[in-house]
């Protein structure tokens, strides 16, 4: 029988990434964006059988997905990874890009993985959330970001105990990865030095055989690269005491970009 999987932010980055490696894997996949055209492009070159126009943001839009995937086969995975990481202080964001943040990044999500577990059939399935090693701990410069990407890693953590056997739910949380997000934040911006702080940025492909090695194991949080986890939940531990090496940090970063 054919199985299906869901794509969210698929048209470019670890989504398309993710896209690739499902459809090798040979799944039937379905992928959206907020850019429509970009999305049915990266289907007709990567050989999905739907790209569509989405706004994550919708409720309604994600038991559309569903319903197209189940069409195609059994929907047995769903990768929410479709987000938005405009960097700044809390007082430097204006209102419309907090907004943004909080309803794409963790509205988004909780759309999407309610329709994932309403529309998995009896033999279960995976929902994989992209979040992020900001979501562990401190990180100045991403407040409202990293907040987002907090708050989807405890969903992760307390929807997989809610769900019913069978139905996973996992996040994964890399350190900076060389997207247009990432290329996106101020240069000069402190976020932006203590992403590049931890050395090279994490490549898409790796990033996306990550998400996609989580399907059927039962790792809830995983962290990318497994030191740099260690190092956020223990400035989680103390976060009174980071800014005594934040510094420090933006130094390396600062130094990393310069070599790149």
């Amino acid at each position: 029988m054919s199985t299906s999987c869901v794509v969210t932010g698929g048209a470019r980055g670890i989504g398309r990434g993710i896209a690739e490696l499902m459809v090798r894997r040979g799944h039937r996949v379905v992928l959206s964006d907020l850019d429509g055209a970009a999305a049915r492009r990266t289907a007709a070159e990567i050989g999905a059988v739907a790209g569509v126009e989405q706004d994550v943001r919708d409720p309604g839009s994600h038991r559309e997905l569903a319903l197209l995937a189940a069409g195609h086969g059994s929907l047995t995975a769903w990768f929410n990874n479709a987000g938005v990481g405009w960097d700044g202080t809390l007082v430097e964001l204006d209102e419309d890009r907090v907004r943004g943040l909080v309803e794409t990044n963790l509205f988004g999500v909780l759309w999407g993985t309610r329709a994932a577990l309403d529309a998995f059939g009896p033999a279960g399935g995976d929902v994989v959330i992209t979040a992020s090693l900001s979501g562990l701990g401190p990180v100045p410069g991403l407040s409202v970001y990293a907040a987002t990407k907090a708050a989807v890693v405890s969903l992760a953590m307390s929807v997989n105990l809610e769900a019913p056997p069978g139905v996973r739910v996992h996040a994964l949380c890399p350190d900076g990865v060389a997207t247009d997000l990432v290329a996106g934040m101020r240069q000069d911006g402190l976020a932006r030095q203590l992403i590049g702080s931890g050395g090279r940025l994490l490549g898409v492909q790796e990033v996306a055989a990550e998400a996609v090695a989580l399907l059927g194991s039962r790792r809830v949080v995983r962290t990318l690269p497994g030191w740099r986890g260690a190092v956020m939940r223990g400035a989680a531990l103390a976060p009174s005491q980071v800014h005594r090496g934040l510094a420090v940090f933006a130094a390396q970063g600062a130094r990393a970009m310069r070599r790149t």
